[in-house]
């Protein structure tokens, strides 16, 4: 008797980067939205909390480039997920092609963050 193979799929990869995306966007979204759109601007927090050099140093130190490539990587990994599967749900099935250019942007997007993080030097 034959031994029947199953098909290998990259989907619980896709699956786990969307979970731990939109993990991330659940717990601290909101709060980079109210620290960067709210706090700052109408005087909760002091405006050096979010001038050039703090946030300069910040990208700067090697904690501050994993944190923030992380939160950019996540939210578009997250967002790129959601986006595929909703042109699903509206009757756009876009087959490799949609999962090219959605992935595709995530891939660019995450890469092009460790880029530019790696560019602003230590």
């Amino acid at each position: 008797m034959k031994k029947r193979q199953l098909k290998r799929s990259n989907a619980p990869i896709f699956w786990g980067l969307f979970g731990a995306g939109g993990m991330l966007a659940a717990l601290f979204g909101p709060m980079l939205v109210f620290i960067s759109g709210l706090a700052v601007p109408f005087g909760a927090l002091p405006e050096k909390a979010l001038d050039y050099a703090a946030v300069h140093a910040l990208a700067q130190s090697v904690i501050g480039k994993g944190a923030i490539w992380v939160v950019i990587s996540l939210f578009l990994w997250h967002a790129a997920h959601r986006i595929y599967h909703s042109l699903h749900d509206v009757g756009i099935h876009g087959g490799p092609l949609a999962k090219a250019l959605t992935y595709g942007l995530a891939a660019l997007g995450t890469l092009a963050a460790a880029g530019l993080l790696l560019g602003i030097g230590f």
